[in-house]
């Protein structure tokens, strides 16, 4: 059984950013009929700065007790910070707040910290030195340290490969994870973040190639759609644009009974057609 989710900061519950709560996001949520979140805090809570200092174990209690009260599971604690930055210091703060999110996710019981892979650069922008080894390998290290004390925490921490970051096909992946050799490092699945306007064509290879290379290591999935518009791709909501979910959903069937597969791109508006859409595909296959 597929358990579909969403990102939390997708579920919009009042007209003003700063006036949505977490309790109002995740009753509507399990509202919508989904079974766990997506947990950004940066984005579901505005107006807070979540530094390493905000990340405490009464944060982890009130996040514990928020969901618990919806039936809700935290199937990921998003830190989506630059692993890869250039300047020692903000690396350092970086890292600390990396720290700070696996404490509070063992306190909390979220099912993992997941993280993007970044860019050689302050501006955390693709540019010509994103995909080349130098990259890859400052990357590299930057996340064995963390994975070092997801280990310590006993807590999973997932890299999520995306097309125009370091880590940006599956070869990639199984790179950093053989080089790490952690247990507790792991794969957030998002297969349109796999793919370019070079590569749209040719999508159900390099997403079957991905779960191919990365299977054992998928921890999580993340759904949503695409559409072409000038010449990049552009995410929408999952049954809105380009994509057929037959063969991933089939994956997930056959070897990932009961993953958590959140939502993205959504709105108010589409969120259960989405989350239907996905339902009927995956009773099919």
């Amino acid at each position: 059984m597929l358990q579909i989710g969403i990102r939390l900061h997708d579920v919009n519950t009042a007209a003003a950013p700063e006036e949505q709560t977490l309790e109002a996001r995740a009753a509507r949520a399990r509202q919508e009929g989904f079974s766990c979140v997506h947990l950004a805090l940066q984005k579901a809570v505005r107006g807070v700065e979540f530094d390493a200092a905000a990340m405490t174990e009464g944060l982890a209690a009130y996040i514990k007790r928020v969901f618990a009260r919806e039936r809700l599971d935290v199937a990921v604690l998003g830190c989506y910070l630059n692993l890869a930055h250039p300047e020692p210091d903000r690396l350092a703060e970086i890292k600390s707040r990396y720290y700070a999110h696996l404490r509070v996710a063992a306190l909390a019981g979220a099912g993992m910290v997941g993280t993007e892979t970044g860019a050689p650069n302050a501006a955390y922008k693709y540019d010509a030195e994103t995909h080349g080894e130098a990259a890859l390998a400052a990357f590299t290290r930057n996340l064995a340290d963390v994975a070092a004390e997801a280990e310590r925490r006993g807590v999973t921490l997932a890299i999520e490969p995306v097309w125009n970051h370091i880590v940006y096909n599956a070869d990639r992946a199984r790179r950093v994870l053989e080089s790490i050799g952690s247990r507790n490092l792991r794969i957030i699945f998002d297969p349109v973040n796999l793919l370019c306007p070079e590569n749209a064509d040719a999508r159900e290879r390099v997403i079957g190639e991905a779960m191919d290379t990365l299977g054992e290591h998928i921890a999580m999935v993340h759904l949503k759609d695409f559409v072409r518009d000038g010449g990049r791709l552009v995410s929408m909501a999952a049954g809105t644009g380009e994509m057929d979910y037959t063969a991933i959903l089939r994956f997930l069937k056959a070897r990932k009974p009961f993953v958590q597969a959140t939502l993205e791109n959504t709105t108010n508006d589409n969120a259960v057609a989405a989350r239907e859409l996905i339902e009927s595909v995956y009773a099919q296959v």
